[in-house]
């Protein structure tokens, strides 16, 4: 049985994703402690809430450097919503607020309107199809190889990564025809806005490919 080391540090829906894992296989272990995660073969990294509340919980936990060291070292990672948006560089989120650097870029909130000017609502909640980068041309090798494009995901959110790279783009959603970054990936290195956890199927394939995955 695969083990998977869930990050505790008080703002994550610890819960649903464990029984997640533990649904396709996996031997869940929840860590709150440095050790913890320098010991985990593959790190889960949930959340909810604010990216300022987020990074302090694992500051106080001294969780960061240990985090880092992981996606450093090849080792499987995955970030969850509030998760994958600390793997950016900063937030615009209620101030300005560093994040942990895994992949280069910024998390900003999603404009108040669609690309046709009509006010839409914020945040971003529901179900939206999973489409391709501009630059992903397929989706083999990665956490989304069981999935097919258009295949729909459960979001909830207000703010949006958007990494310096495009590359770093695996898959994109469409919000009244704002560009919306759904996966990012630098390597092993993985980040979902969206809930995988609520995303029935869909969410448990990406589970599945992610527990596949093999780190260095």
């Amino acid at each position: 049985m695969s083990s998977v080391t869930i990050i505790d540090y008080g703002m994550g829906n610890l819960l649903s994703v464990s029984r997640a894992f533990a649904h396709c296989g996996a031997q869940p272990v929840l860590t709150a402690t440095p050790e913890g995660i320098r010991a985990a073969e593959r790190l889960v990294l949930p959340g909810v809430g604010a990216f300022a509340d987020g990074m302090a919980g694992l500051r106080e936990r001294g969780l960061i450097d240990p985090i880092r060291e992981h996606a450093a070292g090849g080792k499987t990672f995955l970030g969850i919503c509030l998760g994958m948006q600390m793997m950016l560089d900063s937030s615009e989120e209620f101030g300005s607020h560093a994040g942990l650097g895994l992949i280069p870029g910024r998390v900003v909130a999603i404009p108040p309107t669609g690309v046709d000017g009509k006010p839409h609502k914020i945040p971003h909640i529901g179900w939206n199809g999973l489409v391709p980068s501009s630059v992903a041309t397929a989706w083999n090798g990665t956490v989304l190889e069981g999935i097919r494009p258009g295949a729909a995901a459960y979001f909830v959110h207000s703010f949006t990564a958007v990494p310096v790279d495009p590359a770093h783009r695996l898959a994109d959603c469409l919000y009244n025809g704002r560009v919306i970054a759904a996966v990012i990936r630098a390597g092993e290195v993985y980040g979902c806005q969206f809930h995988p956890e609520k995303s029935g199927e869909v969410g448990l394939d990406i589970v599945r490919d992610f527990l596949r995955r093999q780190g260095s």
